[in-house]
């Protein structure tokens, strides 16, 4: 409760200053500005007054030494002129000199000389650098006979005005170190938990499902957020894997009755009549039973691969150095040509279960469903949004991503079929005859969906004979981040 008010009190009461502060500095400038104008209107009203006497009198003297008595005190000139603007009394030179720095002294003088006080011309600002010109006839109305004028340096009042201004600068700095002082320890305790909450969920979308927040750290509606977010997670997390239990038993539990029927359904070959049709129905459910062990070994792999969600860096070079003289003796067993142009050095973020196995999965299908003469395996480094993959505007610059991509000059598969061959138990009508499950691919989408990549359909190598093109099967991760120094 005392952070909360903190706050919200603090950041008020600098606002508070910030609004009270430049208005109030202006005040203290215009104040100590009137304070010496009103002093030199005093004087020179002093002065006009004596003046008035001495002129009328004819006795000067005293004048004389009043004037230059006070020019010697202040450093202020101060002198009686006439109606030509001639010095009558007073310091002469220090007067003139002062006067030929002053662009408004004649304006003032003349409105003095008619029988009018002027007005200041108020240039208080402390990087100005005029003086305050107050002229005071002598005389009045008609009968002025001259004017009493002082021009005082104003030096000294900015040099005060600015120290002022400073001190109420430095007050209003108080508060904001104070708000810094406070906003940076409370910030930092109400986003640690946000950034941890971050964390998790980037965790959580690369498919780590046991990563929880922490729930005992930051104000209380983070904590109770962070408690809801767990909960949410562990009913994510238990269904999951009672799915992923649920396929796997019931694949395991299927698979001792199914071989049994197997062995049972061939134990009746010798009993079989050569010239009936029992050895063509007997020859289907053969099939359909070595189908349906495909099915559930299928089944029990994809629940087994599905249950490891973490991807791992690993070297493209060794993946393949592993798996190409396996490739190639497929290809030539078919009378197939394999191309491997990868270059060197690529390293990237392994789906769960292997990029062998993946690749695996895809240079089978091109051997098996699509008739190919030709299969090529390609690799490069392109940006994230080059691939087609969403990039952070933050890390945009960096983001890059690999392409491993299985092409064949095959039967290919129709635009309008791409996007339904990635689904689960989808078989092309064209392969109905050929062995398989359908899950093949649908299970290497997932995988590679969950080391944040993408598996992609397009158009493959030109066909022999100019009918179209094959398919090409794009497999699309992120680049590993290099490896800590050890």
């Amino acid at each position: 409760m005392h952070r909360r008010l903190l706050v919200v009190l603090v950041p008020l009461a600098v606002l508070l200053v910030a609004a009270l502060g430049v208005p109030l500095s202006i005040t203290v400038a215009e104040r100590e500005m009137q304070e010496t104008y009103v002093n030199r209107l005093n004087d020179v009203g002093r002065f006009a007054s004596l003046a008035e006497t001495a002129l009328s009198t004819g006795r000067t003297e005293a004048l004389q030494q009043e004037l230059t008595r006070y020019h010697e005190l202040y450093g202020i000139p101060v002198a009686l002129i006439d109606t030509s603007g001639a010095v009558l009394l007073g310091p002469a030179d220090a007067y003139q000199k002062a006067a030929r720095a002053e662009a408004a002294l004649p304006r003032i003088v003349t409105a003095a000389l008619a029988g009018a006080r002027s007005e200041p011309s108020w240039e208080w600002a402390p990087w100005d650098d005029s003086a305050l010109v107050v002229a005071e006839p002598v005389g009045r109305d008609s009968e002025v006979v001259g004017a009493v004028v002082t021009i005082s340096d104003l030096s000294r009042t900015r040099e005060l005005i600015l120290v002022r201004w400073a001190r109420l600068a430095g007050l209003g700095l108080l508060p904001l170190l104070a708000l810094t002082a406070v906003a940076w320890p409370v910030s930092a305790w109400v986003l640690r938990p946000v950034r941890k909450l971050d964390a998790a969920t980037s965790r959580i979308s690369e498919g780590d499902l046991t990563i929880r927040a922490d729930a005992e750290a930051g104000p209380i509606e983070l904590r109770r957020l962070a408690r809801s977010f767990n909960t949410m997670m562990d009913a994510v997390e238990n269904a999951a894997q009672r799915q992923r239990a649920f396929v796997s038993d019931a694949s395991h539990q299927l698979r001792n009755p199914l071989t049994s029927l197997r062995l049972a359904v061939e134990s009746l070959a010798p009993h079989l009549r050569s010239d009936g049709d029992g050895q063509q129905v007997y020859d289907v459910a053969v099939d359909e039973l070595k189908a349906m062990q495909r099915m559930l070994n299928s089944l029990q792999a994809s629940a087994r691969m599905e249950s490891l969600r973490t991807a791992s860096p690993v070297d493209l070079d060794e993946v393949l150095a592993t798996r190409v003289d396996r490739w190639r003796a497929l290809t030539a067993t078919a009378g197939q040509t394999l191309t491997v142009d990868v270059p060197p050095g690529l390293r990237l973020l392994e789906p769960p279960g292997g990029l062998g196995s993946i690749l695996d999965e895809l240079i089978s299908n091109a051997l098996r469903l699509s008739d190919a003469q030709a299969v090529e395996v390609t690799a490069q480094v392109v940006s994230a949004g080059g691939a087609g993959l969403p990039v952070a505007p933050a890390s945009a610059g960096d983001a890059a991503v690999v392409t491993v991509a299985v092409r064949d000059d095959g039967q290919g598969i129709d635009v309008s079929e791409r996007a339904q061959a990635l689904q689960r138990f989808w078989r092309s009508p064209r392969h109905q005859n050929v062995s398989g499950t359908g899950l093949g691919l649908a299970i290497c989408a997932d995988l590679i969906g969950a080391a944040g990549g993408e598996l992609r359909l397009e158009e493959g190598l030109p066909r022999p004979d100019g009918s179209g093109h094959g398919l090409a099967a794009v497999v699309v991760l992120p680049v590993a981040p290099p490896s800590a120094p050890v």
